[in-house]
């Protein structure tokens, strides 16, 4: 099969054309740039095409058109739906693109397209500054962006896809453009938060953000404790300063010390508040969330902002099998929280978990009109993440991973997470963005990629009637 596909496409004339390495099976390399975070894709693209500038990926999407060969891209290769990869495909590979240039005084930075979120916080945070992102710093800043982007400042100050300022985008044409306010601003629209349906971005400008030490407090309580637990929760976090962030997690209890030895290895919950603010007033700013139920076990100290944003590193290794699903909730009350209970105590696998967390903040301010992502006002956002090691029990967790998400239906808000979409039908992707909002990002779609050669990820699908699609292989 890939013969017959690589015989459509100049080779040789590529690889002239083409700066980075250009692999095919059987290459030194290969197997490992084809490999992504999610240990269930287990993919091989015809050809693998790792880029060095925006020229190298406007010559590969132009050989690949020609050829009529569907075509992915990776930047970090963090996408639970594993979207990077596919089968006899083109491969775009962004991750040799990792620059990071910083201009403390504008509070801006430029970020390659194959950058990581480790590599962005490590050049920012010796400013003091740090733009909005993830809590997993291997996640890759072009699919977190372009999908939206919670983390520890969204509530403060936004997501991820609210930071970006401009971008340098590679159109599936070829051709390459710079996209600002006034320049092709309606695809810096669709860019914050409408997926990675419509161009591919080398470049990010971003927006920075004042950050320095954070107070960091965790704690654990048993499972017959949870709900009173986040009863007070739910109290604290409806009225939390825009400089605390408090989310929770129920997951098999691990070894640390600070843990009591009854619950090790059991399913508890976990609740960790980090204040942004002065670190000294951190400990009475978090002393309301466990001032009514006593946590079982808990640990406290003031760290920097770098080591807060690799603290979940550990937790999500490369190669391990993901399944994802997320929902936004309107309460959590208590009928959802014992749902949560029971899911928790039905856990399939010890490295799995249902994190919880409350949003608004500057997530549901002004930025709901000046980007695509969807669900801004939802008060609470709800993840289902089972992760095992073993193959044979693919069936189990994912069930478990849909069951609980199901448990919690009476109480949705409505959609999903953009980046936690995975193997979803396309009217999904319809409801998760709303009419109006999907029908204006289809109407992008159509100006900038009609023949829908970006359509490997939860696609937004051209309108236009005569629009030629390549063909599925």
């Amino acid at each position: 099969m890939h013969e017959e596909i690589l015989s459509g496409i100049a080779l040789t004339d590529l690889r002239s054309e083409h700066r980075g390495p250009v692999l095919v099976l059987g290459d030194p390399g290969y197997d490992e740039a084809r490999r992504v975070w999610n240990g269930m894709h287990d993919r091989r693209p015809a050809l693998i095409a790792r880029c060095l500038t925006a020229s190298d990926v406007s010559a590969v999407l132009r050989h690949a058109v020609a050829a009529d060969v569907p075509v992915t891209v990776r930047g970090g290769g963090h996408n639970v739906a594993g979207t990077a990869v596919s089968d006899d495909s083109v491969m775009i590979d962004l991750s040799l693109m990792r620059a990071v240039t910083v201009d403390p005084a504008a509070e801006q930075a430029e970020a390659e397209g194959g950058c990581l979120l480790g590599e962005v916080d490590a050049a920012t945070a010796p400013h003091g500054l740090a733009c909005p992102a993830g809590v997993v710093s291997h996640t890759g800043l072009g699919g977190l962006a372009l999908g939206g982007g919670y983390g520890w400042l969204a509530r403060k100050w936004g997501l991820t896809c609210d930071h970006i300022l401009a971008a340098e985008v590679v159109l599936p044409d070829g051709s390459v453009v710079e996209v600002s306010e006034s320049q092709h601003p309606e695809l810096l629209w669709a860019l914050r938060g409408g997926g990675g349906n419509f161009g591919i971005v080398t470049r990010f400008t971003l927006r920075l953000r004042p950050v320095g030490p954070v107070y960091h407090h965790a704690a654990v309580f048993g499972p017959d404790e949870a709900p009173a637990a986040l009863e007070e929760y739910r109290r604290f976090a409806a009225g939390q300063s825009s400089d605390m962030h408090a989310v929770g997690a129920f997951k098999v209890a691990g070894q640390q010390e600070w843990i009591p030895e009854r619950l090790r290895g059991e399913p508890a919950l976990f609740l960790t508040a980090v204040w942004l603010g002065d670190p000294a007033d951190g400990p009475a700013a978090v002393a309301p969330l466990f001032g009514t139920v006593e946590p079982a076990g808990s640990v406290a100290r003031v760290m920097p902002y770098l080591e807060l944003q690799g603290l979940g590193d550990h937790g999500e290794p490369h190669g391990n099998r993901y399944f994802t699903k997320s929902c936004y909730l309107s309460d959590l009350a208590s009928d959802p929280v014992a749902e949560l209970v029971e899911a928790a105590r039905d856990i399939r696998s010890p490295l799995s978990s249902i994190d919880f967390e409350f949003l608004c903040g500057a997530i549901s301010g002004p930025a709901n009109e000046e980007s695509a992502f969807p669900r801004r006002e939802a008060p609470y956002i709800c993840t289902a993440s089972a992760q095992w090691i073993d193959p044979q029990h693919d069936a189990e967790n994912i069930a478990w991973t849909r069951n609980t998400v199901a448990r919690l239906a009476a109480w949705t808000y409505g959609g999903a997470y953009v980046n936690y979409l995975q193997d979803e039908p396309a009217d999904r992707v319809v409801e998760v963005y709303g009419d109006a909002r999907y029908r204006r990002l289809a109407a992008v779609k159509n100006s900038y990629d009609p023949r829908n050669v970006l359509r490997s990820n939860q696609n937004i699908r051209p309108t236009s009637g005569t629009a030629h699609l390549p063909s599925e292989r």
